[in-house]
């Protein structure tokens, strides 16, 4: 059995990672924390028009394109826009809450319709209240239910969960190839830290996680199992969160301020950590498939 991803999805997600390579997205998700959306709208048409929408329809591409947009820290609700909303028949640049593993909107003011997921029914909702988040590119917003637009398909969840997952997956690569990167140039009694075996086994370990939950991941994306996708969440969500400790352990007090661009990626990894399932959650429904 081949369980290599066929080449054009390959190209595809490489073609993701090249547009947001460009789009020099920091500064993109700074301004999105300051409501200002021009430039992230911008770029959220691009990735919709790359048809990252019918990735629902591919499971294992959509994996390969969250990861790339997890990489980048993109701000924006991908996962409920371009993985979620396209199984219900929304448009592209939309955003939902669904309580109680999404019960906020992730950034619906600057969404072109906002909807609402209660039980199997989808109905359009009305923003109430803005909250604050961990993250601050990532913009919470309680609604209000309004009329029933639809209902939801069978495996809508286990998709938004999966690209969580991905996403997840992504920032941990990218905080591994950022603290790696840092090892090897900050000096500390005349050696560059990276040297010493403390720093190696860290950032070993993050890699050790990230290179295990990656199978995971993508037995998920072929089953979209219950089991299957909260066992991918949880261990993506383990390996990112090891990632995220392990790069401000290595960047020292410059890792703590907010000024320094991996604080997007740090923050980021916090935020998606209890979305769309929290790691109990997603632990209690592995146990109760194989008990």
């Amino acid at each position: 059995m081949n369980f290599v991803p066929d080449p054009e999805l390959v190209e595809f997600a490489a073609a993701v990672r090249g547009l947001l390579a460009d789009a020099d997205v920091p500064t993109t998700a700074r301004a999105w924390a300051a409501e200002d959306f021009a430039a992230g709208r911008k770029l959220w048409t691009r990735l919709a028009e790359l048809c990252l929408g019918e990735l629902a329809a591919d499971p294992v591409g959509l994996v390969l394109a969250f990861e790339e947009l997890g990489r980048a820290a993109v701000p924006g609700p991908y996962v409920e826009s371009l993985a979620v909303l396209p199984a219900v028949g929304a448009g592209s640049m939309v955003t939902l809450a669904w309580a109680p593993h999404v019960p906020f909107a992730v950034d619906a003011e600057a969404a072109e319709a906002v909807y609402l997921v209660d039980g199997d029914a989808v109905f359009a909702a009305q923003i109430a209240a803005t909250r604050t988040s961990v993250d601050r590119a990532r913009r919470l917003v309680a609604v209000q239910r309004g009329d029933r637009v639809g209902d939801v398909p069978v495996p809508a969840f286990e998709l938004g969960v999966l690209a969580t997952a991905a996403q997840l997956h992504g920032l941990g690569a990218a905080l591994l190839e950022r603290a790696t990167a840092y090892a090897k140039q900050r000096q500390q009694f005349g050696k560059v830290i990276g040297s010493f075996q403390a720093v190696k086994h860290q950032l070993a370990d993050v890699a050790v996680g990230l290179e295990l939950a990656r199978p995971l991941l993508f037995g998920a994306a072929l089953s979209l199992s219950e089991r299957d996708v909260s066992a991918a969440k949880v261990a993506c969500g383990d390996a990112a969160y090891c990632a995220a400790r392990t790069a401000l352990q290595v960047h020292g007090a410059i890792g703590y301020t907010a000024e320094y661009d991996l604080a997007l990626w740090l923050t980021k990894v916090r935020a998606l950590l209890s979305v769309w399932g929290t790691p109990r959650f997603h632990r209690d429904r592995v146990w109760a498939a194989i008990r």
